[in-house]
């Protein structure tokens, strides 16, 4: 395997629930790499565990489908992105649900896309060439 403190890497996934551990311990491999401070790299972690849920659970309407996963560790910033050919799906679109309502008020779901934006640095969507790309963001320290 390529050096994965030094430059792009990336590895496809089964896009199933089971696949997730996997997941999360080549973009912490990595990210350890690199350099992330310890605290960072459980948020990193975290913010790769909701989104690769959402996307077993719910982007393929034939599970299962594929995640491929890509790091890239640059000067200041890790960048892990999240590809699927799943249905189109922006979970930055999504309203944020109101956080002060009690949790019988307010509509099931959508706490996880809250999280994720705020234990990441960036947060960024683009459906390119027919396929969902989730970049996450996490600064070294």
């Amino acid at each position: 395997m390529a050096d994965e403190s030094r430059g792009t890497v990336e590895r496809v996934f089964a896009g199933r629930v089971d696949a997730v551990p996997d997941i999360i311990a080549f973009v912490a491999g990595a990210a350890r790499a690199w350099g992330v401070h310890p605290r960072r790299l459980m948020q990193l972690e975290l913010a790769v565990e909701e989104a690769v849920v959402n996307i077993c659970l719910y982007a393929y309407e034939v599970p299962p489908g594929e995640v491929l996963v890509r790091v890239e560790p640059g000067e200041e910033r890790f960048v892990v992105e999240l590809v699927d050919e799943g249905v189109p799906f922006d979970p930055l679109a999504v309203e944020e649900p109101d956080l002060r309502a009690g949790a019988g008020e307010r509509e099931l779901g959508g706490l996880g896309i809250v999280l994720v934006r705020r234990v990441m640095d960036e947060v960024g969507y683009a459906r390119e060439a027919g396929r969902n790309v989730l970049r996450l963001v996490i600064r070294r320290t």
